[in-house]
């Protein structure tokens, strides 16, 4: 046992701490002479990398499955995605959701081996993954895994692929939780705006904007979950994306072992068009919710796809139009102090016009000068050529951002597989690059005359429209305002 005096413990201390501070002062250099401030304009960065296409192999499956591969050794890890020519666009009238609950009930209803519980044992076990998905116009199934249990977790991933079980209870159960999502589809007030807006420019029929009701919900089985798949899942027009650590030979023998024998059904649809797209509405809708205290605002109309010769100008326009230091954040934001979060994109889609569609939340009181002010930024871009310093500020953030889609191996060969997915050249992301370069003011103008169009605006108000003071109608005395209700239809009925 060591025992110190309070008198030497105190003299030990301080000598200690004094002969500490002395050290530091001698060895350390002065604060100021390690780090100088500098003016922002006399930073230096070196410039970002090209983008790099990664090399890769693609061939195809005598069953018309295409497959790419991407070796990359750096970690032990694989994964892989396949993407079907499938989407909600092939589901039958009244049946809305059928879609999204098949792509669900693919992974969490077992498989022809593997109960649902004794398939996310064995992925656990493994540390791996399988998940599979519907939208709109595609559909997926990815996986990742460890290395050394890629012969395993692939075999299961190929089953998940080809033989869904479908387990009657998770069926059940993924009904359950539609219904529970069709009670509180009202609870947030921007989700009610942008599924509101949807309807209004696609048409509530769409299947770009439909919601599902528990009419729907009701209506579908298993048999028509059965049906979908065997309608919709087939290898033709399938793509298959791996990357990771594998050696190729050995990927291939896998690939070959369990999917070149799958074989469509015979129910299998080929070559389904989507449906066309033409904008339903124009004018000025609101949905009265008397119990908010701000307003939440979308304004926009038809958009156009990523194939549109404008696709480029109109990406810059939107960085003149968006974030810090953009014309909206700078007028409505900063100068007016209408709103904290207001934005207009023009938003393309791969293959079906997306949308151009703005706005933000604002007080009650601040609603009509918001929208006021949103139609006159846009009818400004339409009318007066940007500055030289807006579009090249515009173009450095565009160029300098796109490159970071491509930052990984991954991110790239997905890319690619989209582009093949949509019928795009595999060249696409570089012919989009160049014209970003090349955009010049007058470019960029007559895209907004183009693609801009004030008369077919839909704007749709969420709000408590008593609290909008001035009232909406002082936007225009000739528009006409047109409530729409959402009340939850009854399940019982």
């Amino acid at each position: 046992m060591f025992w110190f005096s309070k008198r030497r413990l105190t003299t030990g201390f301080f000598l200690a701490i004094a002969t500490l501070g002395l050290a530091l002062t001698l060895g350390w250099s002065k604060p100021a002479n390690a780090v100088t401030a500098r003016d922002y304009n006399e930073l230096e960065f070196a410039p970002l990398g090209e983008i790099q296409i990664p090399e890769f192999e693609r061939y195809e499956l005598p069953n018309g499955m295409v497959v790419y591969l991407l070796e990359k050794h750096d970690l032990p890890l694989v994964s892989g995605s396949v993407t079907f020519r499938a989407g909600e666009f092939m589901e039958p009238d009244g049946k809305t959701g059928l879609a999204a609950m098949m792509g669900e009930a693919m992974r969490v209803g077992g498989t022809a081996s593997y109960t649902p519980d004794q398939l996310n044992q064995f992925l656990e076990q493994r540390a791996a993954s399988v998940e599979t998905s519907l939208d709109a116009t595609s559909g997926s199934a990815n996986f990742s895994a460890l290395s050394e249990d890629l012969g395993d977790v692939f075999s299961i991933f190929a089953e998940v692929v080809q033989q869904p079980a479908f387990s009657p209870e998770k069926i059940d159960l993924i009904k359950s939780q539609y219904r529970g999502s069709i009670a509180r589809r009202n609870d947030d007030p921007d989700d009610v705006t942008t599924r509101e807006f949807r309807k209004l420019i696609y048409g509530d029929e769409s299947p770009f904007a439909r919601m599902v009701e528990y009419s729907d919900v009701e209506n579908i089985s298993r048999d028509d979950v059965v049906d979908f798949y065997q309608t919709a899942i087939q290898p033709r027009g399938t793509i298959l994306g791996i990357s990771g650590d594998f050696e190729p030979a050995q990927m291939k023998a896998l690939i070959a072992e369990f999917f070149a024998d799958w074989s469509p059904s015979v129910r299998a649809k080929a070559n389904v068009d989507l449906p066309q797209v033409q904008q339903q509405t124009n004018g000025l809708y609101v949905v009265d919710q008397p119990q908010l205290t701000q307003s939440y605002i979308h304004i926009g109309h038809l958009g156009g796809r990523l194939d549109n010769p404008d696709h480029a100008p109109m990406v810059v326009l939107n960085e003149v139009l968006n974030g810090f230091g953009g014309r909206l954040f700078n007028d409505i934001r900063s100068r007016q102090g209408l709103a904290y979060v207001v934005y207009a994109f023009w938003s393309p889609r791969y293959d079906y016009p997306g949308l151009f569609i703005g706005g933000g939340q604002t007080r009650s009181e601040a609603t009509v000068p918001f929208i006021e002010t949103m139609y006159k930024e846009i009818q400004r871009v339409r009318q007066e050529p940007i500055s030289a310093e807006e579009l090249q500020f515009a173009k450095d953030a565009v160029l300098n951002s796109f490159v970071f889609n491509f930052a990984t191996p991954e991110q790239t060969l997905s890319r690619l597989i989209r582009y093949e997915y949509y019928g795009y050249p595999s060249d696409f992301v570089f012919k989009f690059q160049k014209a970003v370069e090349s955009a010049t003011v007058e470019q960029v103008l007559a895209a907004a005359q183009r693609n801009l169009k004030p008369s077919d605006l839909v704007t749709i108000v969420v709000g408590n429209i008593d609290a909008i003071d001035p009232s909406l109608g002082t936007l225009a005395e000739e528009v006409k305002i047109t409530p729409i209700d959402i009340t939850i239809p009854d399940p019982s009925v």
